[in-house]
């Protein structure tokens, strides 16, 4: 619950807030001051970078997840908790959701 605390308290210090809300990139700003909130958030960044990439393909495609599961003989909630980041799937999984999505993945060390 503190992290929640931290958040909240960073959010409200500086930040404006219109009808419509907030934008990303003032709280993303405000948050990366936060020294434990950059470590995590560069730890997990590969990620949803990832999971970025795959739900653009998906919609460049047009097709649902119920259609990408079909594709990948999975279920459409696995794809679902996938793109949350609910999921942390093997490498077997993310090989075959990019073949569902005529893509192939590449791994490189930098």
């Amino acid at each position: 619950m503190a992290k929640y605390r931290d958040i909240s308290s960073t959010m409200k210090d500086g930040v404006k807030v219109s009808k419509a809300g907030v934008k990303f990139e003032e709280v993303h700003k405000r948050l990366m001051k936060d020294k434990a909130f950059k470590t995590e958030y560069e730890k997990l960044k590969p990620r949803y970078e990832l999971i970025a990439q795959i739900i653009d393909a998906r919609s460049k495609l047009d097709i649902t997840q119920e259609e990408l599961a079909r594709r990948v003989g999975t279920q459409k909630s696995n794809i679902s908790r996938f793109e949350s980041g609910s999921y942390n799937p093997s490498l077997d999984f993310i090989t075959k959701i990019a073949k569902g999505l005529g893509k192939e993945v590449h791994i490189s060390l930098i």
